[in-house]
């Protein structure tokens, strides 16, 4: 138990060393207060001199007025009251007395001896005499203050380098060195050397610090001991589950980067095996509604057959059954309630899966149902994109060139029956309008050819609209003109091919009906969603057009349907046709949903 505080101890000596300031302060502040108005009182007590002498040299002038003026300074000049600081000084009170009675004595002979200067000047010199004197008392005075002053500031001095001496002293011995052994300690331990002692004896915060130190040594000697079995221990286990998790991260981005086939389905059990440190392993992959599996995948490096003696239906059934005379574990491959296989672990009988072995055989087999998930929905919207893309082409060719084919089926009628007449004017007009159809119906099936070709590649829409766009600068005199600004939107896929293709109809009907100069075509993106323009500067749309189909409308009246969007034909007041087109993207429809 410490007797004394540290910081108690620090206090009272820093409350020594300041009590000490302020005590030289305050005296010296008394002595220079003594002092003052010293030189005022010197300055007043030798004007006397001067006093006296003008007293005579009036006296001999016969100068009443100025006589009388001087008379009566020279009586407030002994009546000053810098006279009263000295009443203590005897010595000083004593020799002003005598100077003041030698005067009062004196003046009576002034008067009366006017004509007499050797009785004046003598009179005087003893006056004179006085008064030196008096000032010499006076100057003696404050130079005994002085002295006094300059005795204090020494005496402060010395007790103050005392004082500070002896609480560096202190300081060193109670503090520095006490720290100094205990930083070395510090030094020591963090070297590894748990067997040194402090021998601090402090009865303080540093004392108590020390055998704090000491028991502290002792703890973490003990510790040590075991200390490096346990960080062995603990290496393994980090290494091995920084193995585990490598493991994950790696199928998971086998399975995001894409959809694993069946042989990557293999490697990830070859690596599995390695993993979870069991040898027998095998995946079964069965249908929803099978109890069978179509495919049974051993590791690469095991030349043992499955065992297809054990229905993949009962592993299903029961999660823990005894086969081919192992322990088995089974870990069913399932999403969304759909079953897509089962995970099977064996072990000898008479062992069992350890947590974290049955941890990460749940993880993989929730990993390889979502592969087979996502494999499955990817053949799904193949499906449906392979669907929705041939009844797209379907309408085309049904709104084009079934039509056209319709037409000319009408023609071959008329051509018929005008044969049979032998009517040579409606024959000729019948040719006409076949060789006509003709053109046009194969000129729509080369715009349906090219539209079908139409493509975005791993460039993007930018890049296969600056395609299209060369093209048709090659094909007509058009000056096509591009302002793309979606480069910051992300598109889905269809969204992309939908809005290739109505661009491509727009223009290619622009290119053939317009008989314009010029074509803009622009894409720009805002809070609402995307919108499309397609304006030419030619000879504009009918306002009651015939034959839609002709201008490839209702091909692009299709695609905006397919994305929830608007579509508008109309002549431009400037001259020429517009095609707009607005829609929102998917993006921003989840958006607004989240």
């Amino acid at each position: 138990m410490r007797q004394f505080s540290i910081v108690s101890r620090i206090n009272i000596a820093l409350a020594c060393i300041v009590t000490l300031a302020i005590g030289t302060m305050l005296a010296s502040y008394w002595l220079s207060d003594k002092t003052d108005n010293d030189a005022h009182a010197v300055n007043v007590a030798g004007s006397l001199r001067m006093q006296s002498y003008r007293m005579a040299w009036l006296t001999q002038q016969q100068d009443q007025q100025k006589l009388q003026a001087a008379k009566a300074q020279f009586n407030q000049s002994w009546q000053h009251p810098v006279f009263t600081r000295f009443m203590h000084n005897d010595t000083i009170v004593a020799q002003f007395d005598a100077a003041r009675q030698h005067w009062q004595q004196i003046e009576p002979q002034l008067t009366q001896l006017p004509q007499q200067p050797a009785q004046i000047e003598q009179a005087l010199a003893e006056q004179i005499q006085l008064l030196e004197q008096l000032v010499s008392y006076i100057q003696q005075d404050a130079e005994q203050k002085v002295r006094s002053f300059r005795t204090l500031q020494l005496v402060a001095l010395l007790a103050t380098v005392l004082l500070s001496a002896i609480v560096i002293y202190w300081l060193k011995v109670m503090v520095q060195q006490p720290l100094e052994a205990l930083t070395q300690g510090a030094k020591r331990v963090a070297m590894g050397d748990f067997t040194h002692r402090l021998s601090v004896e402090n009865n303080d915060e540093l004392g108590t610090l020390a055998h704090s130190f000491n028991k502290m040594n002792d703890s973490i000697s003990y510790m040590y001991g075991n200390l490096e079995q346990r960080v062995e221990q603990q290496t393994e286990a980090l290494k091995h589950s920084n193995t585990t998790l490598r493991f994950l991260y790696n199928t998971a981005q086998r399975i995001s980067e894409h959809v694993p086939e069946y042989a990557d389905f293999t490697k990830i059990v070859t690596e599995l095996k390695t993993v979870v440190k069991v040898e027998d392993l095998e995946l079964c992959l069965f249908t929803d509604a099978g109890d069978k599996p179509y495919m049974q995948l051993l590791p690469a490096d095991d030349d043992s057959p499955p065992c297809v003696a054990i229905s993949c239906g009962d592993c299903v059934s029961q999660p823990q059954t005894t086969g081919c005379n192992t322990r088995q574990y089974n870990y069913l491959l399932q999403r969304e309630q759909k079953k897509y296989g089962v995970l099977v672990a064996r072990i000898d009988p008479g062992q069992s899966l350890e947590r974290w072995q049955q941890q990460l055989l749940t993880s993989v087999a929730d990993q390889l149902a979502l592969a087979l998930s996502l494999k499955s929905e990817e053949q799904q919207v193949r499906r449906l994109a392979l669907m929705q893309e041939r009844t797209v082409i379907a309408r085309e060719l049904h709104d084009s060139l079934a039509q056209a084919l319709s037409y000319l089926k009408i023609q071959v009628t008329r051509l018929n029956k005008a044969t049979q007449k032998d009517d040579k004017a409606i024959i000729a007009d019948v040719s006409a309008e076949l060789k006509q159809g003709l053109d046009a119906a194969y000129r729509q099936l080369r715009e349906l050819l090219t539209t079908f070709r139409l493509k975005v590649d791993g460039e993007g829409l930018l890049s296969a609209l600056q395609t299209t766009v060369k093209q048709l600068s090659e094909q007509s005199d058009l000056q096509i003109r591009l302002d793309y600004q979606l480069t910051n939107v992300p598109l889905a896929p269809h969204e992309e091919i939908h809005l290739l293709q109505i661009i491509r109809e727009a223009s290619q009907n622009a290119v053939h009906h317009s008989q314009g100069s010029e074509l803009k075509i622009s894409l720009q993106h805002s809070r609402e969603g995307i919108s499309l323009a397609v304006e030419d500067n030619g000879v504009g749309i009918p306002d009651s057009a015939e034959k839609l189909n002709h201008y490839g409308l209702a091909i692009m009246q299709e695609r905006s349907k397919h994305l929830g969007g608007q579509i508008q034909i109309k002549a431009r007041t400037e001259g020429g046709t517009g095609v707009y087109f607005s829609f929102t993207p998917e993006y921003l429809l989840q958006q607004h949903m989240a």
